[in-house]
């Protein structure tokens, strides 16, 4: 399953872990990703959404 925002669009970004000793690796950071249950179109679908999606309320939670 894709670690992909249904809203946004917002998906993992590569970047580089750097220890102390200054060894560097690759690393994702992954969207924070929360299963919801959403009105869409007047009927409840459950969604992988975002926590910035969820907090800024581009979603409306089913009750």
């Amino acid at each position: 399953m894709a670690k992909r925002c249904e809203v946004c669009d917002k998906g993992p970004v590569v970047g580089r872990t750097i220890s102390h000793a200054h060894n560097v690796r690759p690393r994702r950071f992954e969207p924070n990703l929360q299963s919801v249950r959403a009105v869409v179109n007047g009927g409840v679908r459950r969604m992988r959404v975002c926590t910035r999606c969820i907090r800024s309320q581009k979603i409306v939670k089913a009750a």
